[in-house]
């Protein structure tokens, strides 16, 4: 009887946890619309940003281009629930962190060594068709660089 119940839970949680994650607004395809955007001189620029549910997880693959151009890829595998995970593929962060505001706005925070490096905030629009990332990092000079990344939902 005890392990009818404990299955019962499971599925009940697991089943509830899917329904989430495929209510976040986050979820799906985001191309960057660099019309709209105003992403500091000198900066990363995230051209695609991909965020799927993965088992209970959420995996978000960024592709785009570094302060020179050339092409970056890296992928982060969590939960939005305030804790690091690690970062694979970027040189400049090996840890990223989400935390949920409200139903349309988390907050994220990239690290190195355990030292702050990035920080933001994601809002997804009412409709869901697209959001807006502002970040705020250091420059070379100390000085803080504020972007803003505008993207539509694919």
């Amino acid at each position: 009887m005890k392990t009818r119940a404990i299955l019962s839970f499971l599925v009940a949680f697991f089943a509830g946890l899917a329904v989430c994650l495929a209510a976040d607004p986050n979820i799906g395809t985001w191309k960057l619309n660099e019309s709209k955007s105003k992403i500091a001189p000198g900066t990363p620029k995230n051209t695609t940003v991909v965020y799927v549910a993965d088992g209970g997880r959420i995996k978000v693959t960024v592709d785009g281009v570094d302060k020179d151009g050339k092409p970056t890829h890296n992928e982060w595998t969590g939960m939005f629930d305030g804790k690091d995970y690690p970062i694979v593929g970027d040189p400049m962060n090996d840890s990223r962190g989400y935390k949920t505001i409200d139903a349309n706005t988390v907050e994220l925070w990239n690290k190195k060594g355990g030292k702050v490096m990035v920080t933001g905030t994601i809002v997804v629009a009412p409709d869901g068709k697209s959001r807006t990332l502002t970040t705020k990092s250091k420059g070379a000079d100390g000085k803080e660089v504020v972007s803003i990344a505008v993207y539509d939902k694919q």
